[in-house]
């Protein structure tokens, strides 16, 4: 298979191009596309051998779940049981946006979309060519981040590419995201809203729509348990080819090991990353040091997060450090994705 690749401005995309790849996920073909998070890899939400071809091309566990992409709130009431009052006042207040909800499944929606569930994830992107796509494509497009499973979420086309050249029909290029980490995810589904990934839209922002909001427990743990009841959950997700790991304590004290171990790996031949901040990375004399951003706007360091991992594995780096980031706020979804590459490999000094 060829993967044409097509460029579209993000703010204005050309119409035609995304006609044409709609017509491709209206046959059961898949597209890549740029959203305000990550890429996302594209096919009808609604056709069984669609999302099949989406675990395939991903290499993904088949019991991980598909979030399903709608264009307009309307389109909610299709393909889940009943919106809850709660699940309403958040969609009016954060769609389109990066807030995946988990709502019990219509039965038009395919057992083969939500990994078996009897629920489904849906969220409505803050991206023109994104919803364009959906609009074109029937309105129901299910998409995961368009890399092979297990990798880090490609913030750039070329990483998409990287990754399913020759697997996909199409990648839309649309420039680098906005975000940078996949979107929330709430599972609305039972009772009081439960966070079961973290992401931009935090804790608190949901709950001054929602009242109280729970945290799934697994969230910044190694236990992940049983069937996964959102994307993330239960595999490894996001790792570099490198063996990560994050180092928590006080800040000198983290420099100072990681400093050590530099020389030491490098001494045996490694090639050492180092992920610090604009305050940090002046402190390490050695390595491959990158600064994914600044602790005072926690949301550039998101945004740089799986570029920098990404750029790892082009330079062959083979062990990588990384500062640990505050368990509050965004801070808390970028704890989540770092422990994930990680494999929850962390000191703490």
């Amino acid at each position: 298979m060829i993967t044409e690749v097509v460029k579209l401005d993000p703010v204005n995309p050309d119409i035609r191009k995304i006609q044409r790849a709609g017509e491709i996920i209206k046959k059961g073909g898949l597209v890549a596309f740029p959203t305000e998070t990550v890429y996302g890899l594209g096919g009808d939400a609604l056709n069984p051998d669609s999302s099949a071809k989406i675990y395939a091309a991903k290499g993904r566990p088949s019991d991980n779940p598909l979030i399903v992409h709608i264009g307009c709130l309307e389109d909610l009431n299709k393909i889940v049981k009943k919106v809850p009052g709660k699940a309403q006042k958040l969609a009016e207040a954060f769609w389109p946006g990066p807030l995946t909800m988990v709502l019990e499944k219509s039965d038009i929606v395919p057992i083969t979309t939500t990994g078996g569930l009897s629920t489904v994830a849906v969220r409505m992107p803050d991206h023109p060519a994104a919803l364009e796509l959906i609009r074109a494509s029937g309105g129901y497009i299910a998409a995961p981040s368009a890399n092979v499973s297990g990798k880090p979420s490609p913030t750039l086309a070329k990483y998409v590419a990287e990754d399913l050249d020759g697997k996909i029909e199409m990648i839309l290029d649309g420039g680098p995201v906005g975000i940078g980490l996949e979107s929330t995810i709430v599972d609305l589904s039972e009772n009081d809203p439960v966070i079961l990934r973290p992401g931009f839209i935090t804790c608190e922002m949901l709950e001054e729509i929602a009242g109280p909001v729970e945290t799934d427990r697994t969230i910044l743990s190694a236990d992940a348990g049983g069937v996964p009841r959102a994307p993330g959950m239960k595999y490894r997700h996001y790792a570099p080819q490198g063996d990560l790991t994050i180092v928590e304590g006080p800040g000198g004290e983290v420099t100072a090991f990681i400093n050590e171990q530099t020389k030491r790996l490098e001494k045996a031949g490694e090639k050492v990353g180092i992920i610090g901040t604009d305050g940090s990375i002046h402190k390490y004399p050695a390595g491959i040091v990158k600064s994914a951003g600044s602790r005072e706007r926690e949301e550039s360091i998101a945004k740089e997060l799986y570029r920098i991992l990404r750029e790892f594995d082009d330079e062959q780096v083979t062990v990588i450090f990384s500062e640990a980031f505050e368990d509050k706020g965004i801070g808390q979804a970028i704890m989540n994705r770092l422990l994930k590459a990680a494999g929850h490999k962390i000191i703490k000094l």
